[in-house]
């Protein structure tokens, strides 16, 4: 074997690949990476069994060959090559691999290329395409409410799914932790309409997330019942789907809620973050004493005192009380883009339906807490 590649390229695409293998395996060909130099590019394929990523950068293949290497070590050892350098892949003795830059050399231990599992897709019958930016918002707006509770399994990824809304059919992604709730829609691709409803797992939504931090164009996505693939650029990112049935959230989404509060969102959301410094650590409460020009935000904890703000708003409504965990209400205002956020409340032990003025696709439900 003999190929070389620019390390910037390399180092990239390495990120990329070992961010998907655990730290942890007691498999030992699940810590390596597969590299594969053939047809002028060095083909990176690493996976967990659950996910797996294949990304195709170019390179100088002077001999078509496959191998595998421990991926935190070689992306460990390419982050430290000075900027510039040309990597040189060589066969060495006893099954390893030789890898040298400029004057510095690196013989790696392989494992058998036969060795390394393949993920059977099988067939991926529904397709279509979705802008990335239309991609990152719905992930984005979502993702902070996926639960990471492992007993309830079926909460912890997002909710793809296609979905009769107001403006006609839409793609819908959601997510709940049973604490906060938050639906983002965007239009139906063409070729999704008779998508299943799939849940994405949430490594996978990590991983794809830091992956379309750069994409500006399209993702290919195919899926099954029990698969989804994302293919852009050069990278390909497959994962099993979580095999369970996402609970009826449209039961959790208030109708009846008709107290409307409006108010300023980088106003409302700095205040709660303010006045949350003296909440306790362990329920992180700030109670909303809500009137028809105010909000007064208060906290308290045994140790640290107390705390209270007043902040202008515009309420329709009987005078209210509700109490909200800071942390929840953080994640969310964190996600909101417009310069008004409307609450809609029924009473102070109720959910609350929170709406973004800058986004008319995006909806959120938090609970309350006692205070």
């Amino acid at each position: 074997m003999k190929f070389t590649i620019e390390r910037a390229a390399l180092l990239k695409a390495l990120a990329h690949v070992q961010s998907v293998v655990e730290r942890r395996n007691t498999i030992p060909i699940l810590a390596n990476v597969r590299l594969e130099g053939a047809d002028g590019a060095l083909r990176l394929t690493a996976t967990d069994m659950d996910l797996a990523i294949v990304e195709r950068v170019a390179a100088e293949v002077a001999q078509r060959h496959a191998t595998t290497v421990p991926a935190h070590t070689m992306y460990d050892i390419v982050r430290k090559l000075p900027e510039g350098a040309q990597v040189r892949f060589e066969a060495g003795a006893d099954d390893r691999v030789n890898l040298i830059a400029g004057r510095s050399r690196f013989s790696l231990p392989t494992l058998p290329v036969d060795d390394f599992p393949v993920m059977a897709e099988g067939e991926l019958p529904h397709q279509f395409i979705l802008q990335a930016a239309e991609l990152k918002r719905l992930i984005d707006k979502t993702r902070f409410a996926v639960s990471t509770e492992e007993t309830r399994y079926y909460l912890n990824g997002i909710y793809l799914h296609a979905a009769h809304g107001k403006g006609g059919e839409r793609l819908r992604a959601v997510a709940t932790d049973g604490h906060r709730l938050a639906r983002v829609e965007a239009e139906l691709p063409k070729g999704a309409a008779k998508m299943p409803g799939v849940i994405v797992p949430r490594k996978a939504v990590q991983e794809l997330r830091k992956l379309v931090d750069d994409v500006e164009g399209e993702v290919k996505i195919e899926l099954s019942d029990a698969k989804i693939r994302f293919g852009f650029d050069d990278i390909v990112l497959t994962s099993k789907l979580i095999d369970g049935t996402f609970p009826d959230y449209e039961r959790v989404i208030p109708e009846a809620n008709d107290k409307l509060l409006e108010i300023g969102a980088r106003e409302f959301e700095q205040a709660v973050d303010r006045v949350s410094t003296i909440s306790t650590e362990k329920s992180r409460a700030v109670k909303l004493v809500i009137e028809p020009k105010k909000v007064t935000l208060q906290a308290s904890s045994p140790d640290d005192g107390s705390a209270s703000e007043e902040i202008d708003a515009v309420y329709k409504g009987s005078p209210l009380e509700i109490g909200f965990n800071s942390r929840y209400v953080l994640d969310m205002m964190a996600q909101v883009k417009g310069e008004t956020l409307s609450l809609w409340f029924s009473d102070g032990t109720s959910p609350a339906l929170v709406r973004d003025s800058g986004d008319s696709g995006a909806l959120y439900v938090i609970m309350p807490m006692r205070v």
